[in-house]
């Protein structure tokens, strides 16, 4: 590897990112402003500020730390819930004063309080129409579902380009056709060198099975696809095989005997198991598709997200046993920005990938980062968007319920008292986020 392009593929990858990062935070900031709310702020990265500009009443800018960012929009929290702010007033600039009741009922409800108080360091008096909490329940799901939005129409962009074009890794179709016989039968153990003279043919070289060869027919079993032809043969064992196949045009019919070997069945499972084996290796590429394909591909990898997400806190903590050394990390474990740029590097500078795949490659991790942090955002608990969109959808019921009754209207939902859980949330985020990264330096994955 060198270290030139190893750089580079990692720098790509993090630009790309905090780009992406950067228009999931328009995708929040360009709805708010069309519904008439007030956004003073617009951040990739936490921190200190090292730029900004004022375009209008936003300020625009690039913190140092560069592990997301955010947007802020005024008044996401209602002013006054739960008697915890008792009066709002202007002083003469039109700035918003808050008189707080401070109460002693407990640590949470301070922060609540502390929070709503926040919530108007940006309000003035003529703003006051201009704020979140005051929005119809669906402008506030089209606000919070946009950032996460813009990840996912990025990832399908990428992953409809790439799979229209090279192809999709994940669904490679196995043809029929023989694209090689190996000369000879190895043990599983001693696979790699080459054959000897002590080593016996394979049936398929014995029964005569060419490059080239397509097969119609395994012991009178019309040929349906390579899986179900590799099962027939393992349960062959030692027994007949008589195999059909099409060569220039002309059927033929070949026989040989199967040999039973020690051979792994399947990736997941690398138990050696005894099968029936015949030696012969398909011709298979990459399949290629449209936008439909792709929705549909991304409609699996939403199924397979949603799963991987169930399993995200005990699949870290396995990470942080591997961490202190306790057990293996599991090379299907999650990976922070951090890994992922070092698979973005590792590719970009191994001299196994044509310059083709290596761009694929990192186009593959762009998309797929993407279609995560999309995802992950849609989680129904604050302080993600998700949270907030759960809080808009419960808005809307309620007052949908209460007009169908002929009841008065309930009001705007108040957020403000699940921040507890988003506390607890953020908390469990950034822990999550912490010994991923450290994982990343200390027992990396890499790029198979």
């Amino acid at each position: 590897m060198t270290a030139v392009l190893y750089t580079l593929g990692v720098v790509t990858f993090v630009v790309a990112i905090l780009v992406s990062i950067g228009l999931h935070e328009f995708g929040h900031l360009v709805p708010a402003k069309k519904f008439g709310c007030k956004v003073p702020q617009w951040f990739i990265g936490f921190g200190p500020t090292v730029w900004s500009k004022q375009i209008g009443e936003t300020e625009y800018g690039v913190k140092a730390i560069p592990l997301g960012g955010y947007v802020k929009i005024v008044g996401m929290l209602p002013p006054g819930a739960a008697g915890l702010v008792e009066e709002t007033t202007y002083d003469e600039d039109g700035e918003a004063v808050h008189k707080v009741r401070r109460s002693n009922t407990g640590l949470f409800t301070q922060l609540i309080s502390d929070a709503r108080a926040a919530e108007w360091e940006y309000v003035k008096k003529h703003d006051t129409d201009r704020l979140f909490y005051r929005l119809p329940w669906w402008k506030k799901v089209i606000v919070m579902a946009g950032g996460p939005m813009v990840n996912i129409a990025i990832a399908l962009s990428l992953f409809a380009i790439l799979f229209a074009t090279y192809g999709n890794p994940r669904d490679r179709v196995v043809e029929p056709t023989v694209a090689s016989v190996p000369e000879c039968v190895i043990p599983v153990e001693e696979l790699g060198r080459d054959c000897t003279a002590a080593d016996p043919a394979t049936p398929a070289k014995e029964a005569g099975i060419r490059q080239g060869d397509e097969i119609v027919s395994f012991n009178g079993a019309p040929f349906r696809d390579w899986d179900s032809f590799q099962s027939q043969i393992r349960a062959n064992a030692d027994g007949d095989a008589v195999i059909e196949v099409r060569r220039d045009g002309e059927l033929l019919t070949l026989t040989t005997n199967t040999t039973v070997t020690l051979r792994r069945t399947s990736i997941e499972d690398q138990t050696l198991t005894e099968v029936g084996f015949l030696g012969v290796q398909p011709e298979s590429h990459l399949r290629t598709g449209g936008l439909l394909y792709t929705a549909g591909q991304m409609g699996t990898m939403t199924v397979e997200t949603v799963q991987a997400l169930g399993q995200l806190p005990v699949k870290v903590y396995e990470v942080g046993r591997a961490v202190v050394g306790l057990q293996e990390r599991d090379p299907q474990s999650p990976v922070s920005i951090v890994g992922g740029g070092r698979f973005a590097g590792e590719a970009a500078s191994s001299d196994d990938f044509p310059l083709l795949d290596k761009l694929v490659t990192l186009l593959f991790l762009i998309a797929s980062f993407n279609f995560f942090i999309g995802m992950f955002n849609f989680v129904p608990l604050l302080p993600l968007d998700g949270g907030h969109i759960a809080g808009a959808l419960y808005e809307g019921l309620k007052r949908g319920v209460a007009r169908l009754r002929g009841r008065p209207d309930p009001g705007h939902v108040d957020v403000a008292k699940l921040l507890p859980v988003a506390y607890v949330v953020g908390l469990a985020m950034l822990v999550m986020g912490v010994v991923l990264i450290v994982a990343d330096f200390v027992v990396p994955l890499h790029i198979s």
